[in-house]
């Protein structure tokens, strides 16, 4: 494998400033490994893209080492190659969001964190695959077919946004944006062994994400180390005016607090453990790896306390009524008549009739399980008991999360219950797949920052566990910190370790 692939992005900036190499060069071999490992969507493959924009990443390289070699202000990631999950809106790419009602469909305009990408130099690979419109944990609902997890490819690699997490894991970018609504960066950066980032809701755009469940979609960072996920997520955080849920407010100093943290120092953070977050469901392996993970802070100076938030056990139902709830009325746009498939106008039938046999053929199953669940949870008999009551639980869980971030600085617990499950366990199991973000729903119900920071493997299985740290809104800076001195304690590569993939390699 190119030795550049195994490098993080800050060595990457740090080479591509020094001229040590080119982003030609460094964009040549993630577009080769691409060609290598990704494959057609087949069972040898990992399937991170679902389109790849040779021409223009390399374009966009070249523009990057002239603005380089000039010698102007640049960014720190000026050159560096990074992946979009297929749900923000690109001008030169499709954007389909996993589902074949938007099949090939190009936007008229850029999503504010795709531009903020372009004018800061780096350079756009491809679009990563996800579960259809976001809605899922592990990928298998995407209408052109799953992700595949490096480190087993007969695993998922999490989801909604797995495409990303996966292409970050195998060497393919050394960066990638995802989309969290219910911990869809987080759960797919703990199953692959990759760091993924929940910003506080509101501190990065949302402007041009396609919308799942407006109150709770936040974009964020996935990457290989804490540091680089600071870098990327200081170019795409900061207001913008044309989101009108952005918080007008100074981006938290998420890179100095990734640096001060990486020094090992955790003297007086409290650091606080969820109670509710253990026992019966949790696989043995990840409850070892995640406690061995709370003695590492302690060591280093932290003072770790048990915090009980007894709400939390409201927030998996919550959620799976306020998300479909909103995700049937986000939806609504598709209806045929303004972009996107059409199906059935013959001119014979009338407007509803082309409405339905569109979305019949447009929409997976997963998708009109979350419509229907979603219209009947706003219905008139049922808005009362069921959407509103899944709205006062909602409060209930960031009263919880308030009283616990004053006695605390941070909050810790396993990201998922479990490591990888097989691709097709939980297909047919709805419930089961729910149960896969059990830990990381909360934070994104009440609006604050969390992130995931790989913890080892499971000595059950071998495969990635992640270490989830939750910090009050607007204080993200405080879940680098304590991410980046474990993540220096722990003194292991996250790089790729992947022999399937370099077998795969060396075959194509």
């Amino acid at each position: 494998m190119n030795e550049l692939l195994s490098l993080d992005a800050a060595e990457l900036a740090r080479r591509l400033h020094a001229r040590e190499v080119s982003s030609v060069e460094v964009t040549r071999a993630h577009l080769e490994r691409i060609e290598a490992v990704d494959g057609d969507g087949g069972p040898d493959g990992v399937h991170a893209f679902l389109h790849v924009d040779a021409d223009g990443a390399l374009a966009a390289a070249e523009a990057a080492d002239r603005a380089i070699a000039d010698g102007g202000p640049v960014s720190p990631l000026a050159g560096v190659p990074i992946a979009v999950k297929d749900n923000m809106t690109t001008t030169d790419m499709p954007t389909t969001c996993g589902s074949r009602i938007l099949e090939g469909w190009r936007p008229p305009y850029d999503a504010t964190v795709v531009a903020r990408l372009r004018a800061a130099g780096l350079v756009p690979l491809g679009k990563t695959n996800l579960d259809e419109f976001a809605m899922g944990s592990s990928t298998e609902n995407s209408a052109f077919g799953p992700s595949r997890n490096p480190w087993d490819l007969t695993r998922i690699p999490g989801g909604s946004g797995g495409g990303s997490s996966a292409a970050v894991a195998a060497g393919e970018a050394p960066l990638a944006l995802g989309s969290d609504t219910g911990g869809s960066i987080r759960q797919p950066g703990a199953v692959t062994g990759t760091v993924g980032v929940k910003p506080t809701y509101g501190t990065v755009s949302r402007y041009g994400l396609v919308a799942f469940s407006s109150s709770l979609d936040q974009i964020g960072p996935c990457a290989r180390s804490v540091l680089d996920a600071a870098l990327l997520h200081e170019v795409i955080g900061g207001h913008d005016r044309n989101d009108q849920t952005s918080v007008d407010a100074p981006l938290p100093p998420v890179v100095e607090a990734a640096l001060a943290g990486a020094r090992g120092d955790l003297a007086g953070v409290r650091v606080g453990v969820v109670s509710q977050f253990a026992g019966e469901g949790y696989q043995p392996g990840v409850s070892a790896a995640f406690t061995d993970a709370v003695r590492v802070l302690g060591e280093l100076g932290a003072d770790v306390v048990e915090v009980s938030c007894p709400s939390f056990s409201y927030a998996l139902p919550a959620y799976y009524l306020i998300a479909p709830s909103e995700a049937s009325s986000n939806l609504a746009r598709f209806d045929a008549m303004r972009y996107g498939l059409r199906v059935g106008d013959d001119g014979t039938r009338s407007t509803d009739d082309v409405m339905s046999l569109t979305r019949e053929v447009g929409f997976g199953a997963e998708v009109k399980r979350r419509i229907m669940i979603g219209t009947h949870a706003l219905s008139a008999g049922s808005y009362d008991a069921l959407y509103g009551k899944a709205q006062r639980a909602r409060t209930l869980i960031v009263r919880d999360f308030t009283a616990a971030f004053e006695t605390c600085d941070v909050l810790v617990s396993p990201t998922t219950p479990t490591t990888a499950f097989p691709i097709g366990e939980r297909a047919d199991d709805p419930l089961a797949m729910y149960l896969a973000d059990l830990c990381t729903i909360p934070t994104n119900l009440a609006g604050n920052a969390a992130l995931s920071v790989p913890c080892g493997t499971s000595a059950d299985d071998g495969l990635p566990v992640g270490l989830q740290v939750m910090a009050p809104a607007l204080a993200d800076d405080r879940a680098y910190r304590v991410a980046a001195a474990y993540e220096t304690a722990r003194g292991e590569p996250t790089g790729p370790r992947i022999p399937e993939l370099r077998a795969l390699e060396a075959t194509r």
